[in-house]
């Protein structure tokens, strides 16, 4: 279990919202640091190795989008992205740089630390998890359970906490499909039961690493109107459309 200490970096280039979030986590016992811009974020990001970022979205210069894109070029540190908007596109785009979960601004104490300490509790699962079984095989794609290491074709894949933990999930329940709300409540928990747009874009974003041809995927298929699954060996593997209409994949 994580031990409440942990390391948040803040990248806001609004002083006063980054002190009163800085405030919030201090209380909590978690050890902070500011920058007040994506640039000099990332040069902590990489010098001060933190266990969860806070970035802000709009932000002059570089924006939170091109930030997070940034830190996933060399980490796979969890990121909470903070945006004012609150609409469906930025919270997308955002996920889709590479974020692994998102805060409307305003939010409240209890909002923020509910998300940074939810975050960080599937980061430490992904960590921990101990099998009876060192690795998992399916087709090209290899998981070493022990080391929480993906390769593809022999090819290593940086995945992210979060979207390790989703293809972690599938991989537990090979043959089995999963509905968008179940696999919601396993990886985020029983509170992002219906924030289907962050399994979407995860989702999506995890296929574009893992799979050959993303658009006729072979390791994460979906069953129309009833959710995904990992085929077994006597599953069609073949994607048989999406589960809901929109934006899912």
């Amino acid at each position: 279990m994580y031990s409440g200490q942990e390391k948040v970096l803040i990248i806001d280039d609004d002083p006063l919202m980054a002190k009163m979030v800085e405030g919030h986590l201090k209380v909590a016992k978690f050890r902070t640091r500011y920058a007040t811009d994506g640039g000099q974020g990332i040069i902590i990001a990489r010098d001060w190795d933190p266990d969860l970022i806070l970035l802000d979205v709009m932000m002059p210069g570089m924006d939170g989008f091109t930030t997070c894109a940034r830190l996933r070029e060399f980490s796979s540190v969890p990121v909470i992205i903070l945006t004012a908007k609150g609409e469906e596109r930025d919270k997308v785009r955002g996920l889709d740089a590479g974020a692994d979960d998102y805060i409307v601004k305003p939010f409240s104490a209890q909002e923020l630390l509910a998300r940074v300490r939810a975050v960080l509790r599937r980061a430490e699962q992904t960590n921990f998890s101990k099998y009876p079984q060192r690795f998992f095989q399916h087709y090209d794609l290899k998981i070493d359970l022990a080391r929480a290491q993906v390769t593809v074709d022999g090819e290593a894949v940086a995945l992210t906490a979060t979207e390790y933990r989703l293809l972690q999930t599938l991989s537990d329940s090979m043959g089995k499909v999963l509905s968008p709300e179940e696999l919601l409540t396993r990886v985020w928990g029983v509170d992002y039961r219906n924030e289907k747009e962050i399994l979407w874009v995860t989702l999506s974003r995890l296929r574009q690493k893992i799979e050959a041809d993303p658009k006729s995927p072979i390791h994460i298929v979906t069953r129309q109107g009833l959710g995904y699954l990992m085929p077994g060996e006597t599953d069609d593997a073949v994607n048989t459309g999406s589960v809901d209409s929109g934006n899912s994949p």
